[in-house]
């Protein structure tokens, strides 16, 4: 099937005839919306009904969890991140969407809408109008009020009835009998699903007795006062719905003290959270390391926090996540445990950049992904609070976010902090390189260049002044080269005063020629150059830099992106050989680091040499290896680039059926980038060339079949056939 949705709920009991309403009312209109107070079960129905629906739609039913947004920015983003949309366009963020979503029919599941309600009938509104195949099933607390939206009302369980009962006996492990104190818990707690999961959780720990008694003594008055502490009370706690909230509040007055604090602290997390980053943000205090796991634990036997998932981390339900918020703020914690998350995450954002050149590149490439909620709401916070902070952190994390296909995301967080920090020297030079890189996968070669520019100044002036500051303080018995007075001399400005040129050469011996700083600036000209088509000029800004750094090709992430540019150059210099022969020599150094990303990209050279060589088969050995590493990497425009140059290969070979099959599955990743068709112009005219001939000789008809099968059925299978041999199949 094509479409993403999340795994059904296990617990789902009941609900037929709400289903089917739901149902009928996605037969008949395109926008359903489940309306209900919190936890009363529309996640879990909107769910079932999709899953039910999804066969009825070609191209599939996609997801979208709408609660880690805090505000509407990204909401267009998380939309096309949630249709496989890695959106790769400049522009207005809308465009690709509904360009992706143009000639699909397809049903779209908005969850948790409530409170950004009307951002989403705004963006609901404009896909309805461009997308004629759009439907879209919406949850939310109170309709979107878009011209033709259907609404389903959804209730609580029926208190008295059987399916409440239900509910309750499996959350809680135990077959109570009909009457009882398992129904009179279902008859107090009103029948709504949120509630009674955490009554189930006590009767666990207690005993249903125990339970039915508890909510007999604090369900039957008017809520306690500490249950009346929430903001926006009408939006999160209708005033004609009050057992939730009180429900909620019982849970929190069980909860042991230091369990109560951890569950504000944790509230700062929007998204899944592990063990060593709720120790990290939410110790302190009473809340000791050592005795947090145990608070946590107690939190999940409660089922405030729910269990671990198989990479260990936790979540929290928006409607708990909020209470806990309310209670943060009574302490006065709220702008402490928020700086203290911003912190952590910057420290993760840091730590992954320093790591990535080398074997744990991989670790920390998927750990910036599975933290990427996090990350975003420690980047906002601290635009807010510490702009020179937020530029070190999304600079630290935007290479990653731009290769796994969030160029937006990427794009607004760099241009938000550079604008907002004044901070100069490595960090400013850092962002700029990752921006100008995002805004050249994103096509926008004019403002990349500007930004490429500004970035060699800021690295020269970085590495210029860090090398005056040492020559300040260098032993005048030290005495340097002639090659690193020749690199003085070629220094931009003057200087610094009371330190003179054989200072400056002394200090040399430390730092004279280029640095990393410089060699990414050159890295980033090369690569706007070769994505120009001028492969001349990205050869000499980089070996002109190359030529005066120290070191071997591999002892920084700077210097291997620096010889991937050259390599590339060499390519489309037509010196074959030599770029084969420096490829292979770099590859060997990458396989020995255990490095991805380069090694990827250098699997993608050695296959257009194969193919300029008039190797096919190497060439689609190359191209299988460089997909393997781009789909690891979860790269859409890899995967795009990759297919096409393997497509090449087989028509090169004379496979067309193959051809055609990789073909059509490449121009459906190339559409989930939201691009046309782009690469290397030598690609392009020799995919052009070899399309043409097996297409003549397998027929037009029979060729484009195939390619519109591929292109229509599910991308990851197009990919799977293309990544197995002829002898695999």
């Amino acid at each position: 099937m094509r479409g993403h949705l999340p795994d059904e709920n296990p617990g789902f009991v009941g609900r037929r005839t709400e289903l089917e309403r739901v149902s009928a009312a996605l037969a008949e209109h395109r926008l359903v919306t489940v309306t209900g107070v919190g936890g009363v079960g529309k996640t879990r129905l909107a769910l079932r009904a999709a899953h039910r629906a999804a066969d009825r739609y070609p191209d599939g039913a996609w997801w979208t969890d709408l609660t880690p947004l805090d505000g509407d920015r990204l909401l267009v983003a998380l939309v096309a991140d949630s249709v496989d949309l890695a959106d790769h366009t400049p522009g207005m963020a809308t465009t690709a969407l509904r360009r992706r979503l143009a000639d699909d029919r397809l049903l779209l599941v908005l969850d948790s809408c409530e409170h950004l309600a009307e951002p989403c009938a705004r963006l609901v509104a404009e896909l309805l109008a461009a997308a004629p195949g759009l439907t879209v099933l919406a949850t939310s607390r109170r309709p979107l009020g878009v011209e033709g939206e259907r609404i389903v009302a959804l209730d609580p369980l029926p208190p008295a009835g059987r399916d409440a009962l239900e509910l309750l006996r499996r959350a809680a492990g135990e077959d109570f009998p009909a009457a009882g104190p398992a129904g009179e818990i279902c008859v107090r707690l009103e029948g709504i699903p949120l509630a009674l999961e955490l009554a189930a959780a006590q009767i666990r720990l207690q005993g249903a007795e125990a339970v039915r008694d508890q909510l007999g003594t604090r369900f039957d008055a008017p809520p306690a006062a500490r249950f009346d502490l929430l903001a926006h009370t009408e939006r999160v706690w209708p005033s004609r719905h009050q057992t939730l909230r009180a429900a909620i509040g019982w849970s929190h007055e069980l909860s042991a003290p230091l369990e109560r604090l951890l569950w504000a602290r944790l509230s700062v997390f929007r998204g899944p959270f592990d063990l060593v980053s709720a120790i990290a943000v939410c110790a302190g205090g009473p809340l000791d390391p050592a005795v947090l796991p145990a608070a946590l634990d107690g939190l999940v036997r409660s089922s405030v926090v729910r269990p671990p998932d198989a990479g260990g981390r936790f979540r929290m339900l928006d409607t708990i996540r909020a209470y806990g918020a309310t209670w943060l703020d009574r302490t006065g914690e709220t702008g402490a445990v928020a700086d203290r998350h911003a912190a952590h995450f910057r420290g993760l954002a840091v730590r992954a950049e320093t790591e990535w050149h080398g074997a744990r590149q991989l670790h920390w490439y998927r750990t910036v992904d599975a933290h990427h909620t996090d990350l975003r709401t420690a980047l906002d916070r601290l635009l807010r609070t510490d702009p020179d902070a937020a530029l070190d952190l999304v600079g630290s994390v935007a290479f990653a976010w731009s290769c796994r296909g969030r160029l937006r995301e990427a794009r607004d967080g760099l241009e938000q902090a550079l604008l907002l920090s004044g901070a100069r020297g490595r960090t400013r030079a850092r962002a700029l390189w990752a921006l100008g890189v995002t805004l050249v996968l994103q096509g926008e070669f004019g403002p990349a260049q500007e930004v490429s520019e500004r970035c060699a100044r800021e690295a020269r002036h970085t590495e210029y002044t860090e090398y005056a500051d040492r020559a300040e303080h260098a032993d005048p018995a030290d005495r340097a080269d002639p090659a690193d007075r020749v690199a003085i001399a070629e220094r931009p400005g003057r200087a610094p005063a009371g330190v003179d040129e054989d200072q400056l050469a002394t200090a040399g011996r430390t730092r004279s020629r280029p640095g990393d700083l410089t060699l990414d600036a050159a890295a980033l000209a090369g690569l706007l150059a070769l994505t120009t088509g001028r492969p001349m000029a990205a050869h000499v800004v980089v070996g002109h830099v190359l030529d005066a750094a120290r070191g071997g090709p591999a002892d920084s992430a700077a210097r291997l992106r620096c010889h991937l540019v050259q390599v590339f150059a060499l390519t489309g210099l037509g010196r074959l050989a030599e770029a084969r022969e420096r490829a292979l020599a770099l590859l060997a150094r990458c396989e020995e680091l255990d490095e991805h990303w380069t090694r990827t990209a250098l699997e993608y050279q050695l296959a257009l040499t194969g193919l300029l060589e008039g190797d096919p088969a190497a060439a689609a050995g190359h191209a299988r290896a460089m997909l393997e590493g781009t789909r690891a990497l979860g790269a859409s425009l890899g995967v795009a680039l990759g297919l096409d140059v393997l497509a090449t290969a087989l028509a090169a070979a004379g496979d067309g059926a193959r051809a055609a099959d990789v073909s059509g599955t490449g121009e459906a990743y190339w559409r989930s980038t939201g691009q046309p068709r782009r690469g290397l112009p030598g690609l392009r005219a020799l995919h052009e060339k070899y399309t043409d001939t097996v297409r003549a000789t397998l027929g037009e008809p029979a060729y484009e079949e195939i390619f519109l099968r591929a292109l229509t059925g599910l991308p990851q299978d197009g990919l799977d056939r293309a990544l197995r041999g002829p002898r695999e199949d």
